[in-house]
Order: structure tokens, then C-alpha cells, then sequence
């Protein structure tokens, strides 16, 4: 064996050790699935010991790529891996990929021009470029209530008619989160079903004023309240808590926009 080939291993040994100790500090697997990961990670990488350059892309794109993106979608999407996807049952090729991450870069470019809404481009559960677009509850409601502002009409206006009625082979899914604050005259377990109940009425909310601005309903496959899970900042400050009061929506490729790429690709 060269040494450049030795090199190579120990590279793909590093790359094996620091995903799955950086699945393990996101805690998104039972042991089970833990099983199935190592396995995975190891015939992705070992496989790509033995192929050239365009062989690895091909993986990539292909069913090894659908692995490793479902995994990397359940990191970034902070759990909600399973969730965002199309179920399609089956690996997305290279070409398939390309084509539909073309769609996500310009859907991403059109969100980043409504005011108050932050924009990431993250993988979903089949591998496939998605993105996230996340509304502080700040901008969108007032303390304690899921009553839309005017503000955040018109930014939701402009998501619906600029964003999602541009882009209907996308699919769509909304989640509300709320801070960890309790609740006047409220012991901790009923603060924490109010917050619950309170984060899914403002992700309803967002979702019947995108369906008033003309967004299809077969379009939004999911409405969910999250109550005070997976804060994105320290609940201990104000500005912590703020950033944890927010409503996600997230656009990913359905199963038609995947079918079309595909025809599109052979």
C-alpha cells in the first residue's frame, strides 16, 4: 500500500470518528439506529477508498449521498430529519440532485428578500437540498398570543406570493417553538402545556395566512407546535429567549418535483 494511500485511510477514519461522535452529542439516534449509521458511514467511506473521482461523486449523489444527507438532515434540522422529505422510498441520483438543488439556491435567493425572515440551506431526509426560513415570533405576534401583526402580514405576503405560489412543486412544513418563560398562577407542567398549545396556534396561524395568500393546501404537509424544544439559544437572557420564540418553515422537494427531475436527468 502507498503512502498516499495510507494517507487516505486515515483520513476516512478521522471523517468516520467525527461524524459519529457529533451524531452522538446531537443525541438523534436509539442504539439501534446507531448500528445502522456506523455500518453505513463505513461502506460509504470504504467504498470510496477503492473508486476514482467520478465514482465517488456518483455515490455522492446517489444512494450514498441519501445516507449521509438524512443523517446531516436530522442534525440541522434539529431532529425534524425523518420529517422533511417526500417519501420516496428509494435513492436520488446525482444528476436528480443537481437539478433540484438549482430550484432550492433560487427559492433560497427569494427568501432572503423578505424582511424579518433568516434563511439556511440545509439537507433533507432523502438527501436533497432544502431550506429554512425562520420568522422571530417577535416580528410575527405580540407577547403571549398567536394574533399576526402587521408587520408580519406583510411578510408573509410577500413569502407566499414571491416564495411558495412560485415554487408549488415544493413542499412545505411549519413548526412553532416558544421560549422555556412560565406562566402566571401556572405550576411548570401547565406552563409547559400552555407553551406547547401556544406554539402550535402561531404555527397555525402562519399556516392559514399563507393559505389566504393563495398558498395550496396540498402544499403544507405539516403544522406543529414544538412548545420550549430544541431552543436555538440560552433561555437564561432575553436575547436567548427571544431567538427561541419562532416559527420554522421549511421547503423541500415533493415527490412530483423529484419525479420531474429524474425524467429530466435520464
Amino acid at each position: 500500500m502507498t503512502l498516499a494511500n495510507n494517507m487516505y485511510l486515515c483520513v476516512v477514519n478521522l471523517l468516520k470518528y467525527y461524524f459519529i461522535n457529533l451524531l452522538k452529542k446531537h443525541c438523534i439516534m436509539n442504539k439501534m439506529k446507531w448500528m445502522v449509521l456506523f455500518m453505513s458511514i463505513t461502506m460509504i467511506f470504504s467504498g470510496c477508498a477503492s473508486m476514482n473521482n467520478t465514482g465517488k461523486g456518483a455515490a455522492i449523489g446517489g444512494g450514498s449521498g441519501a445516507a449521509l444527507g438524512a443523517i446531516l438532515g436530522g442534525v440541522i434540522g434539529k431532529g425534524k430529519g425523518a420529517a422533511i422529505g417526500a417519501a420516496i422510498g428509494t435513492a436520488v441520483g446525482a444528476g436528480t440532485g443537481a437539478l433540484i438543488g438549482k430550484k432550492m439556491d433560487k427559492a433560497a435567493a427569494e427568501a432572503k428578500q423578505i424582511e424579518g425572515a433568516q434563511v439556511e440551506q440545509i439537507t433533507d431526509n432523502n438527501g436533497l437540498q432544502a431550506v429554512k426560513v425562520t420568522f422571530d415570533s417577535g416580528i410575527l405576534f405580540t407577547t403571549g398570543n398567536a394574533t399576526l401583526s402587521a408587520a408580519a402580514k406583510s411578510a408573509l405576503s410577500k413569502f407566499a406570493n414571491n416564495v411558495l405560489n412560485q415554487n408549488r412543486d415544493m413542499d412545505v412544513s411549519i413548526y412553532g417553538y416558544t421560549d422555556n418563560q412560565g406562566w402566571r398562577n401556572s405550576t411548570a407542567e401547565q406552563s409547559r402545556q400552555k407553551n406547547l398549545n401556544l406554539s402550535q396556534e402561531r404555527a397555525q396561524s402562519v399556516a392559514s395566512y399563507l393559505l389566504n395568500c393563495g398558498v395550496s393546501s396540498n402544499q403544507i404537509k405539516g403544522v406543529q407546535g414544538m412548545g420550549e424544544s430544541d431552543p436555538i439559544a440560552s433561555n437564561d437572557t432575553a436575547a436567548g429567549r427571544e431567538q427561541n420564540r419562532r416559527v420554522e418553515v421549511y421547503m423541500y422537494a415533493s415527490e412530483q418535483m423529484i419525479k420531474d427531475a429524474q425524467a429530466a436527468s435520464n
